[in-house]
């Protein structure tokens, strides 16, 4: 059952059941879901990354970097600085390209990797409120590509995201507007919901870091999932629910969460011994 699958963490009470209403209830709702670390366990465009080196669209060092930022991310939430400097570097990584390369580059990712990392909670709050009649909207700090292929995978209504300008189906390594992120996600929420006649009051969100409370507050029917530390304290003081679907207790998140970060580093001076063979042997 959906109300299982989504049970919170035992030391994490609930304030309020975040399962949506029934059909008759419901009108002029939707529910919008971060992305990265609320949908797939950690970040959609690193798996993006290392599909794009398959393909040599960047060298080892790149694919290193963004390892690095990955575990960091995984171990300890978004952080800003961190977010401007991937964008600027994957930006310089696709200008030139083909939108219709990248999209089908996407295509085999989510076959390969991003499928298997979706949470089966959020998941089951995803099919409840399309089952409810709800509109649901991933909205997200990455490529608006990534998210309209992850929302069309799970069937959703669609996706906002950051948009990186192209012409005549080639991408210019700048981006369209700024990212999608903080107040930004807020304001597309709220833009959204006029055009679509949506109530804001009546809506649901989920975000898992602190920069998603912009968003959260917007609605009326806020849920922090897989929280940051920060969100989840700022949740706790405001009264908001909190689902943990990354394990069940806090402990063994974190503990995966400080795995994850020395897996990234050694996996990544792997990456560099095994470049540094291959100079040799050449």
């Amino acid at each position: 059952m959906v109300e299982e699958a989504a049970r919170s963490n035992p030391a994490v009470p609930a304030p309020e059941d975040p399962t949506p209403p029934p059909p008759a209830e419901t009108t002029a709702t939707a529910a919008f879901f971060d992305l990265d670390n609320t949908i797939i366990r950690g970040a959609a465009a690193f798996h993006l990354a290392i599909g794009l080196r398959r393909r040599r669209f960047f060298g080892t060092w790149d694919l290193m970097s963004f390892g690095f930022h990955q575990a960091r991310y995984l171990a300890f939430g978004e952080n800003m600085q961190q977010i401007k400097q991937v964008r600027s570097r994957a930006l310089s990584i696709v200008a030139g390209r083909s939108v219709a390369e990248i999209a089908a580059i996407g295509e085999e990712v989510w076959d390969e990797v991003l499928s298997l990392r979706v949470f089966p909670g959020t998941q089951a709050l995803l099919s409840d409120h399309l089952e409810a009649g709800h509109q649901v909207w991933i909205i997200t700090a990455s490529p608006v590509e990534i998210g309209e292929l992850i929302g069309r995978r799970l069937g959703v209504t669609g996706a906002l995201g950051t948009v990186a300008e192209h012409q005549d189906g080639f991408y210019t390594g700048a981006l369209v507007g700024d990212m999608l992120h903080g107040r930004a996600k807020a304001a597309a929420a709220a833009e959204l919901a006029e055009r679509q006649g949506l109530r804001l009051e009546d809506c649901y969100a989920y975000g898992d870091s602190i920069n998603d409370v912009p968003i959260l507050s917007s609605v009326g029917h806020p849920v922090a999932i897989n929280p940051d530390v920060r969100l989840r304290r700022h949740a706790h003081a405001v009264g908001w629910p909190v689902r943990e679907f990354r394990g069940r207790r806090r402990r063994a998140a974190r503990s995966g969460a400080q795995a994850a970060s020395w897996a990234g580093a050694v996996w990544a001076a792997g990456l560099v011994l095994r470049a540094a063979r291959r100079a040799l042997r050449g």
